[in-house]
């Protein structure tokens, strides 16, 4: 049996292997985050959600992801 290959990304400091071929729109519900909650710095640049499906991830990249949290 082949298994899927993988690429590794970190996430908030911590090391995360995740599916390679993923963009940050297919990533982020892969690793537990609801994109519609998140703001994401990738690589040093935070990157608007319309451009998410745009965006590939690739072996080593950096990524910190912000929740947003709601109140009154």
């Amino acid at each position: 049996m082949t298994t899927p290959a993988s690429i590794e990304v970190q996430v908030n400091g911590e090391r995360r292997r995740c599916a390679a071929g993923l963009t940050l729109d297919s990533l982020l519900p892969e690793l537990g985050y609801r994109p519609q909650l998140v703001v994401v710095e990738f690589n040093g640049t935070i990157v608007p959600r319309r451009l998410w499906a745009e965006q590939a991830v690739q072996n080593g990249d950096t990524l910190e992801v912000v929740t947003i949290v709601g109140g009154g």
